[in-house]
């Protein structure tokens, strides 16, 4: 056969020849092009706008945003964190023109799956039918031969075999004409998966979202000299060796009982985190109700006065207004009373016990006038509370003096019911019950002090540092004329014991010491070998000292003989003797005059007393329960 030749050449000779290039324009252009473009000629409509260069060369860009112009810009939601309303930034911009509910299933999903699976099983079974008729037909064409060599050797066989082979025949064309169906198989994956030991069912699986605002973020940048390095490490190994002298000074028992402790603190914080949130809401609104409760009470200390007091002679009522009590401080007396020197609503309670054969516990309770019904804070102790005082500078600490000997001080400011400085043995605790304690102005190096006065016939000035209590001995209290001769010709003196005691509102370095003996001690700060004065002023114990707030050279003293005395300093002979009839607990001068005061008795009475021109005038008031009582009635 002759070879042809592909016409793929004269193809593209033919196309070169055709087209030519534009010089011009660099583009490809076919014969006849350049007619075309001759009689070509544009037409435009007689209304079209003549632009310049610069306005046809000038862009007009237009952004397309998905935002969606109806949805709201000013959604505002509560911040729980912030305590404000705050703008919401982000807006859901999704806006539905059409939707209609279709009945589509996805073909991953279970349903999906199942129907398909079906058909499939459809689609087998008929192949399978097909596929058996088939056999069965090349099995019959393979038979007919065999059955007619297979008629001469039956017939001389037995007829008795022959039910038996036709039943045999039957079975299997049946089962050859009945195709099996497959089982459905069961779908599974790691929700609707179980194993053959167990057939447990599977709980759902739930999505929780929540929505949060991320938190602040600071930069921080310093640089690091290798001194600094230096001493940030000396200063750990500081702390470090501090801590390890520390857990060697603990006992085994007292180590178990630290981490007793840390652990019912970390329970308690972990179950009061939730309330803590809420508590001082629940403050204000236990406040408000009950100021509506006791509205009445409050009028009746504003507006209320006896008509009945003009018609008694010397005698007058006091009013209960306010009933304080607490569950836990029941079978406890009340052994100390203090306002807070800032907040005028707030004062505090110690509890304790006088007896003692009874002495077990004690609490420190503060209340406020605006929330009779429960203490602002709660303080338990070991040991009964027998004085108590608040700092005038800083009224959130609290001293208090027990009957054990120790003196604590107590911080509002930290939740824990633990004082934040507690004397010991080692720091020099008084060995005798804390009659009373009282905070001083601060010392040369601006450290917290106070003192405290015990039947151990000490006076110890208590000095606050950085994470412990120190103790100075101000002066020790011996009865003058107390020496008596011991073994081997040692001389024993009696020691005093102080009850209570009373700061000069003038002269820092002066105080005055009531004892047990009846003795009151004129002593001061830079002497602690020798009293600047004495006065025998009682025939039992001292129960209170206080000097007068106007006159620099007045003190006043209460004993349990019956007698209140007014004395001067200077003179060792009392101005002004009155007996009550009844031992004397304690007494206060007015704060609005020199000459009023008033005096408590055991028997349940108040005695309001005023002195003028040397008269006394007595007004026994009468009161089986004392709780609050009006200034007004106090001014005779």
């Amino acid at each position: 056969m002759p070879h042809k030749q592909p016409p793929r050449k004269q193809s593209i000779t033919i196309g070169r020849g055709a087209r030519k290039r534009d010089e011009d324009s660099g583009t490809e252009v076919g014969e006849g092009a350049d007619e075309w473009a001759q009689s070509k000629a544009t037409v435009r409509p007689p209304d079209q706008l003549e632009l310049t260069d610069a306005e046809l060369k000038e862009e007009f860009t237009r952004i397309l945003t998905a935002n969606n112009p109806h949805a709201p810009q000013n959604i505002v939601r509560y911040s729980f964190k912030e305590g404000t309303y705050k703008f919401i930034g982000v807006v859901n911009q999704l806006a539905v023109h059409f939707s209609q509910v279709g009945n589509l299933i996805p073909k991953d999903s279970d349903e999906g799956r199942r129907q398909h699976y079906r058909d499939e099983l459809a689609a087998g079974s008929q192949e399978s039918t097909k596929v058996v008729i088939s056999e069965t037909e090349i099995l019959e064409e393979e038979e007919e031969p065999k059955e007619s060599e297979a008629e001469a050797e039956t017939e001389a066989g037995s007829q008795i075999d022959m039910p038996a082979a036709e039943a045999a025949e039957k079975v299997t064309e049946e089962e050859l004409m009945t195709p099996k169906q497959p089982k459905e198989r069961k779908l599974t994956n790691q929700f609707n998966f179980s194993e053959r030991a167990s057939q447990t069912l599977n709980n759902p699986l739930r999505d929780r979202e929540c929505q949060m605002e991320p938190p602040p973020r600071t930069n921080f940048s310093a640089t690091a000299n290798q001194w600094e390095i230096y001493d940030a490490y000396v200063e750990e190994l500081e702390k470090q060796e501090k801590t390890k002298e520390k857990e060697k000074a603990k006992t085994p028992v007292a180590k178990k009982m630290g981490k007793m402790a840390m652990r019912k603190m970390t329970s308690m914080e972990s179950q009061s985190d939730d309330i803590t949130k809420v508590t001082q809401a629940a403050k204000i609104v236990e406040r408000m109700v009950n100021q509506n409760t006791y509205d009445d009470v409050a009028q009746d200390f504003k507006y209320y006065e006896d008509a009945a007091d003009e018609y008694r002679d010397q005698e007058g009522t006091l009013l209960p207004l306010w009933k304080f009590q607490n569950d836990k401080a029941k079978r406890l007396a009340v052994t100390a009373l203090c306002w807070n020197p800032k907040y005028n609503d707030l004062f505090a309670v110690g509890h304790g016990s006088y007896d003692f054969m009874k002495q077990s516990r004690g609490m420190l309770l503060l209340y406020s006038m605006k929330n009779p019904s429960f203490p602002e804070y709660i303080f338990s102790s070991e040991s009964g509370i027998m004085c108590l005082d608040m700092h005038v500078d800083h009224p959130y600490l609290v001293v208090v003096g027990h009957y054990d000997g120790n003196v604590a001080i107590y911080n509002l400011k930290k939740p824990h019911s633990q004082p934040s400085f507690r004397s010991s043995p080692k720091s020099g605790k008084h060995t005798d019950p804390v009659w009373q304690v009282r905070w001083q102005k601060d010392d040369m190096d601006n450290n917290l002090n106070f003192f405290s006065v015990s039947s151990d016939g000490r006076i110890v000035s208590w000095t606050l540092l950085k994470s412990e209590l120190v103790h100075t001995d101000v002066i020790k209290l011996k009865v003058e004329g107390g020496t008596t001769g011991g073994l081997d010709g040692l001389q024993l003196h009696t020691v005093g014991c102080g009850t209570a005691f009373d700061f000069h509102k003038e002269i820092d370095y002066m105080f005055l010491v009531g004892t047990e003996e009846g003795k009151i001690y004129k002593c001061s700060k830079s002497y602690s070998s020798k009293f600047l004065d004495t006065y025998d002023a009682h025939n039992m114990a001292v129960d209170a000292v206080s000097w007068n707030p106007y006159h620099t050279k007045v003190f006043m003293s209460c004993s349990s003989d019956w007698t209140v005395k007014i004395w001067d300093h200077t003179i060792k002979t009392p101005m002004f003797i009155y007996d009550l009839n009844s031992a004397v607990g304690d007494v206060a001068w007015a704060p609005y005059s020199s000459t009023v005061f008033a005096a408590v008795t055991t028997n349940g009475k108040e005695n309001v007393i005023r002195d003028t021109n040397s008269l006394s005038h007595c007004l026994q008031l009468q009161c089986a329960r004392l709780l609050m009582c009006f200034p007004r009635k106090l001014m005779c």
